[in-house]
């Protein structure tokens, strides 16, 4: 099921899990802004039993800080630079923009995909128009310029409500090369560093952006 992820940039649901697994391990083991959560593995559960091998990776509870301080931009949305920026923080303000992150597994693409939701500290969940004046002027630029990066909103697949998405239509394409860019000859390897890879680059749509220690070979 599914074949080498550098042959055609997709993933197998087997190899999905097993980067998800290497990517929260090496959030743990890199300095990173202690002000960010840690990714997480949430099991789904099937007739209220947790699955074995369904499930998703979470970041929860991060906020956009209200001040107005701008994300450091990049001239390049190509460029995965390392960002330890304190305009995502967990915060305790009412006004505050709390932000979950979801990668779940698409089995119809066979690639992950980012789903999102802001919602204020009081619980109210913000449109789509007030998410995308949080976002820094290059992530503006991403959505616009973008043939892959167009945000719908759609059922979470595993908490039937709706989501804001990122669609997943031409992920397999450009993990295709930057997979081909990371010289990595053996195919478990370019498995495990899927997830960062992607995430280095999709975060970048939602001005999330991630240590550049997550995606490095070492």
């Amino acid at each position: 099921m599914g074949g080498s992820p550098v042959m055609d940039g997709t993933l197998s649901l087997e190899c999905f899990n097993a980067s998800a697994m290497a990517l929260i391990k090496k959030w743990k083991e890199i300095e990173v802004d202690g002000s960010l959560p840690d990714w997480t593995w949430k099991p789904c559960r099937k007739l209220g039993v947790p699955s074995e091998v369904e499930g998703y990776l979470a970041l929860e509870g991060v906020c956009r800080n209200s001040e107005g301080i701008q994300v450091e931009e990049s001239n390049d949305f190509d460029d995965a630079e390392a960002v330890a920026d304190d305009t995502w923080v967990q915060s305790s303000s009412d006004d505050a923009h709390v932000y979950d992150f979801h990668v779940v597994y698409s089995y119809s693409y066979k690639v992950p995909v980012l789903y999102f939701q802001s919602y204020l500290t009081g619980g109210q969940l913000l449109t789509l128009d007030e998410i995308k004046q949080d976002l820094p002027s290059n992530s503006s630029k991403v959505l616009t310029k973008s043939k892959w990066t167009f945000i719908t909103r759609e059922e979470h697949p595993h908490l039937s409500r709706p989501w804001f998405t990122l669609h997943p239509c031409g992920t397999s394409d450009f993990m295709k090369l930057l997979l081909e860019e990371t010289k990595i000859v053996e195919t478990r390897e370019q498995s495990l560093q899927y997830l960062p890879a992607w995430l280095s680059v999709v975060g970048q749509a939602v001005g999330l952006k991630i240590p550049l220690e997550l995606h490095c070979n070492s």
